[in-house]
């Protein structure tokens, strides 16, 4: 199977990083092929041994189905009546099992104390936000009394507080490729946001419990029969004919919404729920993939392992402040159509594909009321993990505002460009204020802000690199490229360290030779060669810039050199 780019990407990333650390994390969207990616991890890693945790039966057996294909390697089942053969020279290559069975046991040690650390070179762990729980780390733990034990995590866009405390178990993030980068490379279809605002709907008195709604709390709220009522008839009008995927906050509420959706046209609407019986689930299930079934309302079963490209519109009965939760639920529709970006090998014509394709964009309804003090999560933000906070507020403001949809891919880009622009305008502003108060200035040493001079944008910091040091190597090159390590965060040096390769890489001028360039006048994303000559062009020049249309531009220096390049 051939990776996309992306996913080899990502593949060279990890290994890159196992060799200076034992754990790392990937960031990978639903949809985006985590699986394929820890799959050709493991061929990579044979003859070590691999283990796959998840913590959910269908994640288990897609894992172990996608592993052998890929691989051709056999993968072993831990799970329930399953068991994977332990024994020295029958053991399989692989073995694939959810946490609760391998904590699970009454010897106090789980059933994960039957297989010995010593014999195993990865462990993966599937959904890794998951991974800051105590059962995952007692698990991770047990594994890694095995000095030589490599560990990566794979998950979907986590929530900011899940990134600090996977800061916690994993070393590094080798690669973060999130929902919006994978729909700007055409992997993904657009993502469009309706806001429904229901009149009544009062989320300001639900508790807010580990995080997120009170179950209890939220489930009074959206059991209403006039709520849902609202929420239906709203969405009856939103999706027409396209196939709509209900998440709702109750089993009750699964069962009160297809019955208030099948009042209006018998038969369009079924519900799912934990405790359905799986031949019931499944009759359902390939009913809604035909179409026979348009509405499927489900309560916590399909948010994960759950995969149709043929789902067009998401309708959120089930309001969340979890960011990762949300990610899950959107990404059951963000699929595009089966063979419709295999074969395009741009972007731009990946994007053409979807267009032009019978699933264009996907649709995300969420409902809108008193939300009070809660931070209930959208679109924007699974979207705005790279961007600032003031573009995913602007974003969200203009779905608010809007009638219909709105694409929220575009207007997280349109709101970072215009914020953008306007610091740009400020900058400018604030060099014309300097210059009117000095007429004349002379250059002395003082601090240079790198992202001016590189004409970069600082990252968002995200959650996991909170609390981090740099390496004496980073700051060993930051130093020798004229950066002072002790004045930038540990987001920023990396996107930093990160342009320094790329300038190598691509034979650009160093950060040394754009402070001069910069300091004169010059634009700074020329070839080294370029810079050398023309900086070699101001040292003969005694440090005057050439005379440009008929004025002579002059800069105090000292004759011998310019501090800058020292």
């Amino acid at each position: 199977m051939i990776l996309r780019p992306y996913q080899s990407a990502a593949c060279e990333a990890i290994f890159k990083e196992w060799q200076e650390n034992d754990s790392t994390l990937v960031v990978m969207p639903t949809g985006g092929g985590k699986t394929i990616l820890f799959a050709d991890v493991i061929r990579r890693v044979f003859p070590r041994r691999a283990l796959v945790i998840a913590h959910r039966e269908e994640l288990i057996f897609q894992a172990k189905d996608k592993i052998q294909r890929v691989t051709g390697l056999h993968a072993d089942v831990e799970m329930g009546e399953y068991t994977a053969e332990g024994s020295l020279f029958d053991a399989s290559p692989v073995v694939v099992s959810t946490i609760q069975t391998q904590c699970s046991g009454g010897d106090g040690g789980g059933r994960m104390s039957k297989f010995d650390p010593q014999r195993f070179g990865v462990l993966i762990i599937d959904e890794a936000h998951h991974a800051t729980s105590q059962t995952y780390r007692r698990v991770i733990d047990y594994y890694r009394t095995n000095p030589a034990l490599k560990v990566l995590g794979v998950t979907a866009t986590p929530d900011r507080a899940d990134e600090e405390a996977l800061g916690q178990v994993f070393q590094t993030v080798a690669f973060d490729y999130e929902v919006q980068d994978a729909i700007h490379d055409g992997w993904l279809v657009p993502i469009q946001q309706q806001m429904v605002h229901v009149e009544g709907l009062d989320y300001s008195s639900i508790r807010t419990t580990a995080g997120d709604l009170n179950g209890g709390d939220l489930a009074a709220v959206m059991e209403a029969e006039k709520n849902l009522q609202q929420m239906a008839s709203a969405s009856l009008e939103i999706i027409g004919q396209r196939r709509a995927l209900v998440f709702t906050a109750s089993v009750k509420a699964a069962e009160m919404t297809a019955e208030i959706f099948n009042r209006h046209r018998s038969g369009m609407a079924a519900w799912v729920c934990g405790k359905t019986d799986k031949d019931d689930r499944r009759s359902y299930l390939s009913d809604f993939a035909t179409g026979k079934i348009q509405v499927m309302c489900n309560c916590g079963v399909l948010t994960e392992g759950f995969d149709d490209p043929g789902v067009e519109v998401v309708i959120m009965g089930r309001p969340t402040k979890s960011r990762a939760l949300y990610s899950q639920m959107v990404g059951r529709s963000t699929r595009p159509l089966p063979g419709v970006v295999d074969g395009p090998e741009t972007p731009e014509a990946r994007k053409a594909a979807i267009a032009a394709s019978a699933k264009p964009s996907c649709l995300v309804v969420d409902f809108v009321g008193n939300a009070g003090r809660h931070k209930l999560v959208t679109s924007a933000d699974i979207l705005g993990g790279k961007f600032s906070e003031q573009a995913i507020e602007k974003a969200i403001l203009k779905a608010r505002e809007a009638r219909g949809p709105v694409n929220m891919t575009q207007e997280l880009d349109l709101a970072e460009e215009e914020l953008r622009e306007q610091r740009e305008q400020d900058r400018l502003a604030e060099i014309a204020r300097r210059a009117n108060l000095v007429a004349t200035a002379r250059f002395t040493t003082q601090s240079v802000d790198p992202f001016d001079v590189l004409h970069l944008e600082p990252t968002k910091a995200r959650g996991w690199d909170q609390g981090r040091q740099l390496s004496e190597k980073q700051r060993t090159l930051l130093a020798k490229q004229g950066i002072n390590p002790d004045q930038v965060s540990f987001t920023e040096a990396k996107q930093l360290i990160a342009e320094i390769f790329r300038r190598w890489n691509g034979n650009l001028c160093s950060f040394k030779q754009a402070k001069v360039l910069k300091k004169y006048g010059f634009e700074t994303n020329v070839s080294f060669a370029q810079a050398s000559a023309t900086i070699d062009a101001l040292a003969r020049n005694r440090w005057r810039k050439p005379e440009v249309g008929g004025q002579r531009s002059e800069v105090s220096a000292p004759p011998q050199g310019d501090p800058a390049l020292n």
